[in-house]
């Protein structure tokens, strides 16, 4: 059956990387699609920042996929890595780094990630719903808010957690944010034993569900900012919340002293961690508005102005996952997960599996 494959993948832009994709019509068998079946493909990697013009062919090598909730049935979102002509992973290919450390002992620990998503909705030059001129009232009612006057763009997040569960994305929730305009969606372990959240199948449903949100946005003449400060001054930034847990943290016996091991580790490490999570990170982690100074570590139970929350619940059981608050909207999900779990692989398991 002929069908459509949008091929969906990482450019070379810097300091942060963006999403491009092209789709292509594929001869696929109806209802057995496997991952096997979705041919690698090319493209001019001149035209994306990620090679010269006389060098350009780079080579799309799809990882995973879920249904295209735009196209309808039988049609097709791939996530794609992209590698050199000899097969080996393009420098640009940060999915390939987190591949290596789950190689590297972290996949033992079976890792699981979520990430609680914050974004801000444009129109023209200006977040959805503030005024031509000036700003709106003050940040209090916004947040979760209901009403024409406290909520915009609620149209296009609803249509995007749709879009996601007809795709088959790990979406979990959704809710307006602090600042007017801004929404945040969450990805990650929803209780089923039939999903993963495994940090690669995790980064991949938020990239596609990224795609989506910004593909669904174009119909609407709305742009979706991932700035980490959309706007200065007494205003939330927006982050990207990164939930993790091994066996170790969510075991009853054993938790408590895991989470404490792998965030002291987090904190002897916290310049490395601020490097991968996102540019301009410093506009964002002030101190002020939900968040710790850039330049501070803090774990905190129930804080959420602490560079590492730990949820009430958590701190009730002893065991459970951890919230790493500092990384930006921005943030590559790979590099986020692949610094975590270099950390982790950098603990001394027997310190960390002890009870």
């Amino acid at each position: 059956m002929l069908t459509c494959a949008e091929y969906i993948w990482l450019d070379g832009t810097q300091p942060t990387q963006q999403l491009r994709s092209k789709m292509r019509i594929l001869n696929l068998t109806l209802g057995e699609v496997n991952l096997a079946e979705l041919p690698q493909w090319g493209f001019d990697g001149s035209s994306t920042n990620q090679s010269a013009g006389h060098v350009s062919d780079l080579v799309l090598k799809p990882v995973n996929f879920v249904n295209d909730p735009i196209r309808g049935d039988n049609n097709y979102l791939v996530m794609c890595e992209v590698m050199n002509a000899d097969g080996t992973p393009h420098k640009t290919n940060t999915r390939a780094w987190l591949r290596e450390e789950m190689a590297q002992g972290a996949e033992k620990q079976e890792p699981w990630v979520g990430f609680e998503q914050e974004y801000t909705l444009y129109q023209y030059d200006r977040p959805l719903g503030w005024p031509a001129n000036g700003y709106p009232a003050p940040q209090g009612p916004y947040y979760c808010g209901v009403g024409s006057d406290r909520v915009f763009g609620r149209e296009l997040s609803e249509l995007h957690a749709l879009a996601c569960l007809e795709a088959g994305l790990a979406i979990y929730g959704t809710n307006a944010e602090v600042m007017p305009g801004q929404w945040e969606f969450q990805i990650g372990y929803r209780g089923f034993s039939s999903e993963s959240a495994d940090p690669l199948n995790m980064s991949d449903h938020l990239w596609m569900a990224r795609w989506l949100l910004s593909r669904l946005g174009e119909d609407m003449g709305i742009t979706v900012s991932l700035a980490p400060k959309p706007v200065s001054g007494d205003w939330n930034g927006a982050g990207m919340h990164t939930n993790f847990s091994t066996k170790s943290t969510r075991d009853e016996k054993a938790g408590w002293n895991a989470i404490t091991v792998l965030v002291q580790a987090m904190s002897a490490l916290h310049k490395e961690h601020i490097a991968e999570y996102g540019a301009d990170l410093a506009d964002r982690l002030t101190g002020l508005h939900e968040t710790c100074d850039i330049n501070t570590f803090k774990m905190g139970e129930s804080d959420r102005g602490a560079s590492i929350r730990i949820p009430e619940p958590v701190s009730n059981k002893r065991c459970g996952y951890i919230e790493d608050r500092r990384p930006g909207a921005n943030a590559d999900p790979y590099r986020v997960s692949a610094r975590i779990l270099k950390t982790l692989n950098g603990v001394e398991k027997t310190n960390y599996i002890s009870g």
